[in-house]
């Protein structure tokens, strides 16, 4: 397709999901620009698990090698009962890369964001750029910014994050406070609160001593602590004429289940790879593409947002809490192999 004939994307937000779908626009020569209100981004959460569900997209974009040298590669995840602390039976991985050929990393979030943020060329991201308005004409859409600066496209990516902009325009009720402000639970002085409040809460090592967490917290930078609501919403609205979300701003999923940030970087490639078969730009085909994209992704994210609640639900004191734990931790390892596997592979 001839670059003439390739949407132009305006993509607000520059988290893991904006950056991947740049990333992956850029790979396959869609236009596109990327505006971030922030003047650096702050990726909140220490670290998150990369493993076969992304490992080929790294791969197809290049950078296998460079997630594999940042990344600790990881075989089991060891639990620990709260009251009283005692090590449950690892979790394995090792089903998983026998069926999948691709191990398991863990992989520290700022250094994940950096080698991301690399595959953007500087000039085609703008940070410290706040979104005041978007106008939509019936075949183009226009990005007003803070500086007054405009940009015209074809399409607005919304993946400025839980209290998206372009979530609250979609749904024509905007919320004045999250769009000209930060979450007021976010920030140094909320974060500063909880660590106060969180130090004394016993963590286990392997070296069997006493451990607090505000052993780690006194050996990790204040820049890299954030509070983080948990907060758990599947949005039905994902798009509207020439406006679709991605990630936080249409699903916001408890990082209880691991799957936030994994989910919104899905959500990029798959929308991604609709952007790149486009026929036209016409405002017919856009809407075909949305449909597409929320008929494959909506599935993907409610099975996500179930299994978070479901890992959530093993936390509770209760005797749903106690079940729950109880066959997570006795599985036997043959029907964790059947379960990663699928039943097909032992049918004739």
């Amino acid at each position: 397709m001839p670059l003439d004939d390739k949407p132009k994307v305006l993509i607000v937000g520059a988290g893991l999901g904006g950056l991947m779908l740049g990333a992956l626009l850029e790979k396959s020569n869609v236009p596109y620009q990327i505006f971030e209100r922030a003047t650096t981004v702050k990726p909140l959460g220490s670290a998150l698990a990369v493993g076969p569900t992304l490992l080929p997209i790294f791969e197809q974009l290049g950078i296998y090698e460079d997630l594999l040298a940042i990344g600790k590669y990881t075989t089991h995840i060891m639990g620990y009962q709260e009251q009283p602390l005692r090590l449950m039976r690892p979790l394995d991985f090792k089903p998983v890369e026998e069926f999948t050929g691709y191990g398991q990393y863990i992989v520290a979030r700022p250094k994940l964001y950096e080698l991301v943020l690399k595959q953007v060329p500087p000039h085609k991201i703008h940070f410290g750029h706040r979104v005041l308005n978007i106008t939509e004409e019936d075949d183009k859409v226009t990005v007003h910014l803070s500086n007054k600066d405009s940009f015209e496209g074809d399409i607005v990516v919304g993946a400025d994050g839980a209290y998206s902009a372009v979530r609250q325009r979609i749904k024509a009720a905007m919320e004045q406070r999250f769009r000209n402000s930060e979450n007021s639970e976010w920030g140094d002085f909320p974060a500063q609160t909880m660590c106060e409040e969180t130090r004394d809460f016993p963590i286990p090592l392997e070296d069997g001593k006493d451990h607090t967490l505000g052993e780690l917290y006194d050996q990790t930078p204040k820049e890299l602590i954030s509070k983080v609501m948990l907060e758990e919403k599947v949005f039905k609205t994902w798009y509207n004429r020439r406006s679709v979300l991605l990630g936080d701003a249409c699903h916001k999923l408890s990082p209880a289940g691991g799957h936030g940030a994994v989910t919104a970087m899905h959500d990029a490639i798959a929308l991604a790879n609709l952007l790149y078969c486009m026929p036209t730009r016409t405002s017919e085909d856009i809407t075909n593409i949305f449909e597409e994209y929320h008929k494959e992704r909506f599935p993907a994210v409610m099975e996500s947002y179930n299994n978070s609640r479901q890992l959530a639900r093993a936390s509770e004191k209760g005797i749903i809490g106690r079940i729950i734990l109880f066959l997570t931790t006795y599985m036997p390892v043959w029907l964790w192999r059947i379960a990663v596997h699928g039943e097909e592979m032992y049918e004739d």
